[in-house]
């Protein structure tokens, strides 16, 4: 896999956006502490993904893609609590969330066919 995949390429303008939002969340809304947390976890998914672009193994691999799927997962939550407590709005909110969400679709996919290619060698 490499740099230039979709879950790739996806997981860095996620990052742009999560790494904007950031920013918003910071100068705008005075938020620190939970946009702290998020930028961290939502620009980690994509840095996952390219170390899994140079892994050493297959297992490896499939080690980066299952952290970039957690740091996804946190991501997720974090959304959740900034909208929850009203930082961001419903449309900024489902907006990041179907980039998140189509992100986790295509590591979990990458994740079980490579386990499954794997188990049949």
């Amino acid at each position: 896999m490499s740099g230039r995949s979709i879950v790739g390429e996806k997981s860095l303008a996620f990052a742009k956006r999560v790494a904007k939002c950031y920013q918003f969340l910071q100068e705008k809304k005075k938020e620190t502490v939970l946009s702290k947390q998020f930028v961290r976890s939502g620009t980690s998914i994509g840095a996952n993904i390219r170390e899994g672009t140079y892994a050493q193994s297959r297992k490896d691999f499939i080690n980066k893609m299952n952290i970039a799927l957690k740091e996804a997962g946190e991501t997720d939550y974090w959304l959740e609590v900034l909208h929850e407590a009203e930082y961001l709005t419903d449309s900024e909110y489902e907006s990041m969330k179907h980039d998140n969400d189509e992100l986790i679709k295509l590591l979990a996919s990458i994740v079980k066919t490579t386990k499954e290619i794997a188990t049949k060698q």
